[in-house]
């Protein structure tokens, strides 16, 4: 601590024990769930190096509003215990229709394919799709829906849809949270940082 007072103080950094390494560019989309567990998909998703969280409003979901102000609080805390240097973007809460309906034309998304995890239809196994993504240059978006499931016409237009991709998580109906990990574990084991022995970048060892 270099000074302090009653209004606050500055700090002195005298040396840098680990350089910052970039997070696999993958997002997550979800639907807002309720009973702390919006936190929680936050909180585990930041652990999981997400790099962008989008909450977004399903026909079937039924949290209307976020507090985004805490969801970044979340992250920056999920960040901080799992000695994350990055923070993930989480953004503002968005109608899913209005999402896909800009994606084309967003720098940021126009070549991202985005993974739906789907309950029912035709999809294909997840490791496959991501394991094709990886080849096609390793940016990735997926959007998992409310506990009911997303609604028929939305699955319908999101197979319709040329960017979309939907996968199948098995044989077993997940939570919706559940389906998050998932989703972002398999990413990560096939595309992410856990395919890379640590190296430079890992946590120094205790002193």
């Amino acid at each position: 601590m270099a000074a302090l007072s009653k209004s606050g103080g500055t700090v002195a950094v005298l040396e840098r024990t680990r350089p910052p390494a970039p997070c696999p560019d993958v997002w997550l989309l979800f639907a807002p769930l309720k009973g702390g567990r919006t936190e929680y998909v936050v909180e585990k998703a930041t652990e999981l190096g997400v790099a962008r969280l989008c909450p977004v409003l399903t026909r079937r979901g039924d949290v209307p509003r976020v507090n985004l102000d805490r969801l970044r609080a979340n992250a920056v805390e999920a960040a901080e215990q799992c000695e994350r240097l990055s923070v993930p973007v989480v953004d503002p809460l968005a109608d899913l229709a209005d999402v896909l309906d800009a994606w084309p034309n967003d720098p940021a998304t126009r070549d991202r394919p985005l993974f739906v995890a789907a309950e029912t239809g035709a999809a294909q196994p997840l490791a496959a799709a991501v394991t094709a993504a990886t080849a096609a240059g390793g940016k990735a978006a997926f959007l998992v829906g409310p506990e009911g499931g997303l609604h028929p016409g939305e699955l319908d237009r999101l197979t319709k849809t040329p960017f979309v991709v939907p996968v199948g998580l098995g044989p077993r109906i997940l939570r919706a949270d559940t389906a998050a990990f998932a989703v972002l574990a398999v990413w990560q084991a096939l595309a992410g940082d856990w395919t890379s022995a640590p190296g430079q970048d890992a946590r120094p060892p205790f002193r």
